[in-house]
């Protein structure tokens, strides 16, 4: 097994990288509510996530997931599995919500 197969996805470091889109872009409405949510999580009166938890969580998705999720779309999966591996949502409550929101926003279109 060659030392690139080892690597964890995040893991760049020496790689070619190709260009890098510097624009800045206002950030979308969900992602302020990821950041929004992963501040109220991580303050000092809920203490629930703090930041070594959430890099844990998105260095611990899989090369295809992390390849292809966006930069909240980590953070969301990184929140996620904390909350469940701590006890605070199971898999089961969050994908209802899930398929809530998914057929609310099928129902508006």
């Amino acid at each position: 097994m060659s030392d690139e197969s080892k690597r964890p996805p995040h893991d760049l470091g020496g790689l070619a990288g190709g260009p890098i889109d510097t624009d800045e872009h206002e950030p979308t409405f969900w992602e302020q509510r990821i950041d929004a949510l992963q501040v109220l999580l991580g303050d000092k009166v809920r203490r629930i996530i703090d930041t070594a938890e959430l890099r844990r969580g998105i260095e611990s998705l899989g090369p295809e997931a992390y390849d292809t999720l966006s930069y909240y779309e980590r953070w969301a999966a990184s929140i996620a599995a904390v909350l469940v591996e701590k006890g605070v949502v199971t898999e089961g409550e969050l994908d209802r919500r899930a398929a809530e929101i998914r057929a609310r926003r099928e129902g508006a279109q």
